[in-house]
């Protein structure tokens, strides 16, 4: 079994915010194998997938951003499914908006939800796909992240949000290391959704969470 878990914060006033993203590659993830995250379990909407004779947890956690590490153990403890089978989903301020990036483990860089799951799960070695959202030009991060995607990044989100499920799909179906070979690279090309084949040293610097 396998838990992707989208990270964001539960309520409406939320929904279409930077920090939400996590929620939104979760909801095209459902619209794309037809489940609807309906069910609840261990305060978090969840769906459940089978696909290439794997079972997939779709899991929204319901606790807000920074009690995000609860909902998580106990997805953990009660399918004693191992960390190294949890993908968690997250926007990241780190990155230029439009870029992904898959780690196999690594700090938590600051965010504070991927921050109280390490904490709460006592490691660090789980799979991540981080959504690049940039950062401010003027103001402070916290109004950035909470507040929306801006005119222009909204002509571009559909084309991020898709890969960003594509990169957790390929984390599931043929492993960490062939996501990082295809997703971790940036340029032009793939602002404009375009595939660009990765060099060996970008291949090499991967797994490097800044």
């Amino acid at each position: 079994m396998w838990l992707i878990v989208g990270l964001g914060n539960p309520g409406p006033e939320y929904a279409r915010s930077r920090h939400n993203v996590g929620f939104v590659v979760l909801d095209e993830l459902a619209r794309r194998w037809n489940r609807p995250m309906t069910r609840r379990h261990w305060e978090s909407l969840y769906a459940e997938e089978t696909r290439r004779d794997k079972t997939i947890a779709l899991i929204k956690p319901l606790s807000f951003m920074n009690e995000s590490g609860r909902p998580v153990k106990a997805w953990l403890e009660g399918t004693s499914v191992p960390p190294e089978r949890l993908v968690v989903i997250h926007d990241d301020l780190d990155l230029a908006f439009g870029r992904i990036k898959v780690v196999a483990k690594g700090g938590h860089g600051g965010h504070r939800g991927v921050r109280f799951i390490q904490e709460a799960i006592e490691t660090v070695g789980f799979p991540r796909v981080r959504v690049g959202i940039g950062r401010p030009e003027v103001g402070d991060e916290v109004t950035f992240v909470l507040n929306p995607f801006d005119e222009a990044e909204v002509r571009l989100l559909p084309d991020l949000i898709s890969r960003a499920a594509d990169a957790a799909e390929e984390i599931v179906e043929r492993g960490v290391a062939s996501a990082m070979n295809r997703f971790n690279v940036w340029g032009r090309a793939e602002a404009r959704g375009e595939r660009v084949e990765s060099t060996a040293e970008e291949v090499d610097g991967c797994q490097s969470t800044k």
